[in-house]
């Protein structure tokens, strides 16, 4: 029943079909809700606890995979989901970041997460609000800063102990508008499912709550579209930022088996490390490291490998070092913070590190699976359903063209 249930909403919202009342009218502005599931791997679909994003991935659109960008952290890739901007050129280069004059940023340092000279380029909801439309921000990454002195018109501090239910409640009131004054651009999120990931591992039956809980999060929002008969005038955009690898205390670096750790300053300990040696210490530190560990791959930053498009912003410092897979670099004092579990961070190209993308709605065809796209080319799709110009970015539409209507 639940299933069918699901199926039913899913269809309602992706058909090209419906009473008029519930079609967009020839003057309605389009609407994108755009909804991230944090840590939600493409392959957690189809584990029996996810029908409604199950049946999305059925009648709507769905990309094999969506590549995030480097590096596979929370922080840098849900900017570059609305900016278009990879996290080199938009300097959220991670989610603990040095800079020369503004200090230290980190995702829980609220006066850093809302100094808006650390987001560059132009999120999506800037846009849209100097174009002369609202749009509502609820809990993505820049929608707390006032980036180029401009605020989304709905935007709410993160928090999270905010239930799902009630985060699509305020979402769906801020809909419920004529649509002359309907935000544009809505975002959605939950870190449930990154939560769990990093608790017991992608591969955990344990994880089924938190995939259920995401999944009932965007089955209340399909209902309550349906309920405002605003279905089939909505764009749903369903994404994650990343995916999630297992990790476990058998696989550990501790950098300070190799080098003092009062040569460096750590900008963010895991699978993506960037150190910033002490003056006159740099290049003991980059000989003391390359080679070390054979699931350790250190680099000046200027010799990150081109693919991983990362190491030319001044907030990366000299050297990035990269673990393989279900590696974690640490020290010794922290190592016992590395439990059975999961992490993300590494290689953006691992299949581990995969993310999701799905869509449906008035501008989107039915029914359509996409080729592998990379996370940049998400802004300029919104900027195209939106009629909006987009701002110099690092995406393309082409890889998407073949999901939208003509």
């Amino acid at each position: 029943m639940r299933r069918l249930l699901a199926f039913l909403l899913l269809a309602t919202a992706c058909s090209s079909g419906g009473p008029p009342a519930t079609r967009p009218g020839p003057s309605d502005p389009p609407v994108i809700i755009l909804v991230s599931i944090d840590g939600f791997r493409p392959d957690y679909l189809g584990r029996g606890v996810t029908p409604t994003l199950d049946s999305l991935a059925r009648v709507g659109v769905r990309a094999e995979w969506m590549e995030p960008s480097f590096p596979s952290k929370t922080f840098p890739n849900h900017y570059t989901i609305v900016t278009g901007l990879r996290p080199d050129h938009h300097g959220i280069i991670a989610n603990n970041i040095r800079d020369s004059v503004l200090g230290s940023f980190s995702m829980s340092n609220r006066a850093a997460v809302q100094e808006a000279r650390w987001w560059g380029g132009e999120p999506v909801w800037v846009a849209l609000e100097k174009a002369g439309r609202p749009a509502s921000a609820m809990f993505w990454p820049g929608s707390e800063a006032a980036i180029g002195g401009v605020h989304a018109t709905h935007w709410l501090p993160f928090d999270g102990r905010m239930p799902e239910a009630d985060r699509v409640d305020s979402l769906l009131a801020w809909l419920d508008v004529p649509a002359a004054r309907r935000p544009g651009l809505l975002t959605l999120y939950t870190a449930a499912v990154d939560n769990a990931g990093h608790a017991f591992g992608p591969g955990s039956p344990r994880l089924a709550d938190s995939l259920a809980l995401a999944d009932a999060m965007v089955t209340r929002l399909v209902a309550g579209l349906r309920a405002h008969r605003l279905a089939d005038r909505v764009n749903l955009l369903v994404v994650s930022d990343h995916g999630m690898a297992p990790v476990g205390p058998d696989r550990v670096i501790a950098l300070d088996d190799y080098i003092s750790l009062d040569d460096v300053t750590v900008n963010d300990w895991g699978p993506a490390v960037m150190l910033a040696p002490a003056p006159g210490r740099a290049a003991a530190v980059y000989a003391a490291l390359r080679g070390a560990h054979p699931a350790l791959d250190v680099y000046w930053k200027q010799d990150v490998p081109g693919r991983l498009e990362f190491g030319t912003h001044p907030r990366v410092p000299a050297i990035v070092a990269i673990a393989r897979e279900g590696w974690t670099v640490t020290s010794r004092a922290r190592i016992d913070r590395v439990t059975p579990g999961g992490n993300h961070g590494f290689d953006n190209a691992l299949p581990s590190m995969r993310a999701l993308f799905l869509a449906s709605g008035p501008a989107f065809r039915r029914g359509v699976v996409l080729p592998a796209f990379p996370n940049v080319d998400v802004y300029p799709l919104m900027m195209h359903i939106l009629g909006l110009e987009p701002a110099p970015n690092d995406g393309s539409l082409e890889p998407l063209r073949a999901a939208l209507r003509p």
